[in-house]
């Protein structure tokens, strides 16, 4: 069993600022309202069945996994890294990033990207 200061976490303002694997494990209606640009969306849920698509990710760069404030991208970053994969939790989650200033998106292109 991992324990939170076992996994890999880094703060936004430490993410790079281009060529970053983002792993996106918010609910629908959170990533709808405002996410990373450049994120893939995998609710936590889905991912153990959906691990292969993980393969298609650069295996030359960890996979920044986040959510609202870290706790759901801790238990996917864990679960990531007992599997093979190089992963790092986003401390403070969207939250974090939108405090930082990083590009946000929204899926409804009248709407400001928020997070909820």
């Amino acid at each position: 069993m991992l324990f939170a200061e076992d996994v890999p976490t880094a703060s936004v303002k430490d993410l790079p600022e281009s060529d970053l694997v983002l792993l996106d494990v918010r609910e629908p209606d959170e990533w709808q309202a405002g996410h990373a640009p450049e994120a893939v969306h995998m609710p936590l849920r889905d991912v153990p069945a959906r691990m292969g698509e993980l393969a298609d990710f650069p295996d030359d760069k960890p996979i920044y996994v986040v959510c609202r404030t870290g706790g759901r991208s801790e238990q996917a970053t864990a679960f990531l890294n007992a599997n093979g994969f190089e992963a790092v939790n986003v401390a403070g989650g969207m939250k974090s990033w939108q405090t930082e200033g990083r590009d946000m998106v929204a899926d409804h292109p009248d709407v400001a990207p928020t997070v909820l």
